[in-house]
């Protein structure tokens, strides 16, 4: 075989592909049927009108099926724009929004611009694995930021894992895989630290139509001088349930999205036509739909509270958006644990091991201790059978 390119072998292999292959072959009981928290997906399509509007979108616009430009589509582009500056505050153009495909090309595309082989950028542990993978596959060093107790970062730490060849910052809020928000005072005390060290401060916010705080929930776009240092990801995908169509965003400076231009047309030419579509035909005509949406996640997520509340053997360190974070009670570590709960409770959740650093890597020991619960894939019933199963297994043990 020719050879390959080490960076790439050395990358691990997708978390969720993993998970999945421990069930390809399982067989749950009848009256135990499997409950998949895995994946942070909405498990139903888009809503019927929006399938509707996409369908007359496929018979109706034939630019939908054409190439289109390399940054988005210029009407969802200003909508995107439009809606930020009602949202965030702040001044907000269409110049400053591209248009991706998803939010992990979005971050990719903005790593690009900003960082090559030898850079370093800075993740708050636990992390979300494709900003790790990507990183790992493209050289750039991926420099670990421990948190607190409550998943927090610490913006006096990260400062001391900065030096010449730091590029940015990521944050992510509400965070994946923790599930916590950040408070407004952090975001903007995490803007102050890479603007006076001249690095970018990356802000993925794709749960950002879930978060529990009403109203903006940072006021970094306010900042006159705001695209010098911050970088906002956003995806279409869990607002609208446009997953398969792949829909995101990058907001950030003009100058800098010239650069993305390039990196964009090189990789895809450009976002499907039809799932810019949806996405902005969702912006038009679901936003109270969304409100909904939002609620229903939120109920879901006082059911999480409320569950681990109760049960002192599982500690609740994160939860929010579509997820919870877990210490769990048991002397194994979580990937482990994660396979076990498929056999013994046909539950399938991520372990921690997915998301951070393993002790023999440097890490804490929280990696082997937690584990991450997408919620949002299962109603009030979904959640009850969980503490359930839960409940079953702490007292038979693993």
């Amino acid at each position: 075989m020719s050879s390959l390119n080490p960076n790439l072998v050395a990358t691990f292999p997708p978390p969720v592909m993993e998970a999945r292959r421990w069930i390809e072959d399982a067989t749950f009981p009848q009256d135990r049927p499997l409950l998949n928290l895995s994946q942070a997906a909405p498990a139903d399509p888009p809503p019927e009108a929006l399938r509707r509007a996409m369908a007359d979108i496929i018979l109706t616009d034939p630019a939908a099926h054409m190439y289109g430009a390399v940054l988005g589509l210029p009407e969802l582009r200003a909508r995107v724009a439009g809606d930020w500056r009602r949202d965030y505050g702040g001044s907000i153009t269409a110049d400053q929004v591209a248009i991706t495909s998803g939010c992990n090309q979005a971050f990719s595309a903005a790593i690009a611009t900003l960082a090559g082989e030898g850079d370093n950028v800075i993740l708050p542990i636990p992390y979300y694995f494709n900003h790790k993978m990507w990183l790992d596959m493209t050289g750039i060093e991926a420099r670990t930021l421990d948190t607190d107790d409550s998943l927090l970062p610490d913006p006096h730490a990260a400062a001391a894992l900065i030096d010449a060849r730091t590029r940015a910052i990521v944050l992510i809020s509400p965070n994946n895989p923790g599930g916590v928000e950040y408070p407004a005072p952090l975001m903007a005390a995490f803007r102050d630290l890479c603007r006076t060290r001249g690095i970018a401060l990356i802000v993925d916010e794709t749960y950002r139509d879930f978060h529990a705080v009403n109203g903006a929930p940072h006021d970094l776009f306010v900042d006159p001088d705001w695209d010098d240092t911050l970088i906002q990801l956003y995806s279409f995908s869990k607002a609208y349930r446009l997953t398969g169509h792949r829909v995101g965003a990058i907001v950030a400076s003009p100058t800098r999205l010239a650069q993305v231009e390039k990196w964009l047309d090189s990789v895809a030419i450009c976002p499907t036509g039809l799932g810019q579509r949806a996405a902005l035909w969702g912006m038009e005509n679901l936003r109270d739909w969304l409100a909904g949406e939002r609620q229903e996640v939120l109920r879901r997520r006082a059911a999480l509270h409320a569950g681990f509340a109760v049960r002192p053997d599982w500690t609740l360190l994160g939860c929010g958006a579509y997820f919870g974070y877990v210490a769990h009670p048991f002397d194994r570590t979580s990937d482990d644990v994660a396979r076990a709960l498929v056999d013994r409770a046909s539950v399938l959740v991520l372990p921690g091991t997915m998301f951070g650093p393993l002790r023999t890597q440097g890490g804490t020991g929280r990696a082997e201790a937690t584990l991450r619960i997408a919620f949002a894939n299962a109603d009030a019933d979904g959640i009850a059978t969980l503490f359930d199963r839960l409940d079953t297994v702490t007292r038979a043990g693993l």
